[in-house]
């Protein structure tokens, strides 16, 4: 919505233009009229569309054509008023205003314009059988009326209607010649009516319709009210209603018929709630919400996004197979204005067998992108209707920013839902296959993927003692002398060497001591391509030796020769190590049955925690009660206790490592 409303006045001398200002203002006609008014600024709360509006005056006697030009450029919308009772100043209306008028201004952008017939009291006929072929003539004419500055007629109305022109144009929503809507308007609310679509089944039903109803225009409608406009739309088209419900067609049929009422608000009101601008192009403000991300922090989707991306994947899994087919995909996007996700996307996430995206796939393709490129991620939002359908104020409300990674190593804990891997290796050292190994993907398949697909990022899902978490792989280009910072911010690094080449593992010491060495992220050698025979590096030290001189865990042996899927417990050590980089963790098998990850289940459920609040609960009411305790007998009570407690716990602790 504009800020504000310019409103120009124009025409031959004598015909009435400071008088209708001057009554407008005054709201009685003027007993003495001076050649031009000065600009005049009405405030918002006195105007119907709560606009501040600037009425601006012009005078042949005080002005030049230099003066007038600007004032027109500045328009927003021009009044060209004429006496009815001069048949001079009509004709200077089409032979002089409007060619110079169009002659002062962008063609792109034509400034709309009012006919307005002053002096009515003047005569007893009307003026619009000469008027209303100009206006047909002229499509930048947006209404025409008559008014009288002597007896107040039609006043404040013609200052309406110069208003209403501005802020509802007719202009780019209707076509006058051919009697319907123009194709960028018709766009606009078949992407609308598509969003409104919850359910995608081409109808608009009674819930869909009070939804939308609540959306735009914050009240639904009354059940006879629904009815009626329904049986509107069944009178002047056969297919408008099916199943009771609105079809498409129907929904745009009940546009044009408020345009051609003049009702053209209620469309603009639709179309500004769904993003729209003057222009009918989504608006960047709507697109992309302010949003503020401090350095070293990251962005995930929150709770309520994943809901309504699961929703919007309900919605167009029109089979219930839990995959999205090309078909169903190009009807997901069909709300964009392009297709965002290519072919590459097909090998960046899991998808099933025909190579389709599947439902675990989706999601993780929607925060690789919320990871990566956080404004695109809300503009791909703003397309679906995010705002609208989750009712929330924008697409910013879908997104949490993470607190600094430093402020978590602090704490020694995170929050973090997303951890990324770079994963670094020389060429042909079994990286991309690493990285399709993650999707689910052997050697088998990985053959089938064409060069032109690849991609070079990863995501999936791993569970880390329970919690689901997702690890972003990122495979880094093999330029040893132009690592960037983005090649090195990351939450763990995956060094990958092949073990059948025996100058493979040499890249990977080189980048680990010039860029990892002295930093604090935790790093893990892959040993890949373990099914070849091994062979030695040549290198100043083995692989497990360089791990143990730079206190690494063991080289890991990884292949995605398999003829299943390929073991994707690595990938869980992976996850573990980017969730405690300040642990050293003494088991990396993360399998959920040996002691150590069973005892940091147990460490980690809501059970142990349960029980340790009662029993804190209990001490402490027993502390209280016991008025006769003193606190010296209390506390060293509380000591032995401890003492005791932490005796025995280290023993245990012991016993475990040492049947380990």
């Amino acid at each position: 919505m504009r800020k504000d409303v310019r409103i120009l006045l124009v025409g031959e001398p004598k015909v009435g233009k400071t008088s209708l200002i001057m009554s407008l203002v005054s709201e009685e006609f003027p007993d003495v009229v001076p050649y031009r008014v000065e600009e005049i600024t009405i405030p918002a709360d006195v105007t119907p569309e709560r606009v501040p509006t600037h009425i601006v005056d012009y005078s042949e006697a005080e002005q030049t054509d230099e003066q007038l030009f600007q004032e027109i450029s500045k328009a927003n919308v021009i009044c060209i008023v004429y006496a009815v009772n001069n048949k001079k100043s009509i004709e200077k209306v089409t032979n002089h205003w409007i060619p110079l008028i169009t002659e002062n201004t962008d063609k792109d952008s034509r400034v709309p314009l009012i006919l307005v017939g002053n002096k009515s009291d003047l005569v007893e006929h009307s003026s619009m059988e000469t008027i209303l072929p100009i206006m047909n003539q002229y499509s930048e004419v947006e209404t025409c009326v008559e008014c009288s500055a002597k007896n107040l007629k039609n006043i404040s109305e013609l200052f309406y209607y110069a208003q209403k022109a501005v802020l509802h144009p007719t202009g780019p929503l209707y076509c006058p010649e051919k009697k319907d809507m123009k194709p960028l308007c018709v766009k606009a609310l078949t992407r609308i009516f598509k969003v409104s679509d919850l359910d995608n089944d081409g109808i608009l039903n009674d819930n869909e319709l009070n939804f939308f109803q609540r959306a735009c225009f914050n009240s639904p409608l009354e059940p006879q009210a629904l009815e009626d406009v329904k049986n509107v739309v069944r009178k002047n088209l056969i297919d408008g209603v099916h199943y009771n419900g609105l079809t498409l067609k129907g929904f745009l049929f009940l546009h044009t018929l408020f345009i051609q009422r003049g009702r053209h608000e209620t469309t603009w009101t639709v179309l500004r709630r769904f993003g729209y601008d003057d222009d009918l192009e989504l608006n960047q403000d709507y697109l992309f919400p302010p949003l503020k991300l401090p350095p070293d922090c990251t962005t995930e989707l929150n709770h309520n996004a994943y809901l309504f991306l699961q929703s919007v994947f309900d919605k167009h899994d029109k089979d219930r197979d839990c995959a999205m087919s090309p078909d169903e995909l190009r009807d997901l996007f069909d709300v964009f204005p392009y297709m965002p996700w290519g072919p590459d996307v097909n090998n960046t996430v899991c998808s099933n067998e025909q190579g389709w995206i599947t439902y675990q796939g989706f999601l993780s393709q929607w925060t690789l992108t919320t990871y990566l490129d956080v404004q695109r991620c809300l503009e791909y939002l703003g397309y679906l209707g995010y705002s609208i359908i989750a009712e929330q104020e924008s697409q910013a409300a879908g997104i949490t920013v993470t607190r600094a990674k430093k402020i978590d190593l602090q704490k020694k804990q995170t929050q973090r839902n997303v951890f990324r891997c770079n994963v670094f290796g020389d060429m042909g050292s079994g990286k991309s296959g690493f990285l399709q190994a993650f999707l689910g993907r052997n050697l088998v398949r990985q053959k089938m993927i064409k060069e032109e697909h690849r991609s070079y990022y990863a995501i999936s899902t791993t569970y880390v003692y329970g919690q689901e978490k997702y690890l972003l792989l990122h495979e880094v280009f093999p330029d040893f002398d132009y690592l960037t910072d983005a090649d090195m911010a990351c939450d763990i690094v995956c060094l990958v060497y092949d073990v059948s080449n025996p100058y493979s593992f040499e890249y990977c010491a080189k980048v680990f001591k010039q860029y990892f060495m002295d930093s604090k992220t935790p790093c893990m050698m892959i040993a890949a391509k373990s099914d070849l025979p091994e062979v030695k590096q040549m290198y100043g030290c083995s692989p497990l030796e360089f791990c143990r001189k730079h206190k690494m865990p063991p080289p890991q042996s990884f292949t995605c020769n398999t003829a299943a899927e390929p073991n994707r417990e690595i990938y869980t050590k992976l996850t573990t190590m980017a969730m405690y980089p300040h642990a050293r963790l003494r088991c990396m098998c993360t399998c959920n049955r040996c002691t150590f990850c069973l005892c940091q289940n147990l460490l980690n459920s809501e059970l142990l925690q349960t029980v340790r609040a009662k029993l804190y609960a209990v001490v402490l009411r027993r502390h209280i009660i016991q008025e006769n305790l003193t606190s010296s007998t209390f506390w060293l009570r509380a000591s032995v206790g401890a003492t005791v407690f932490a005796v025995l716990g280290f023993a245990m602790y012991r016993v475990l490592l040492k049947t380990r």
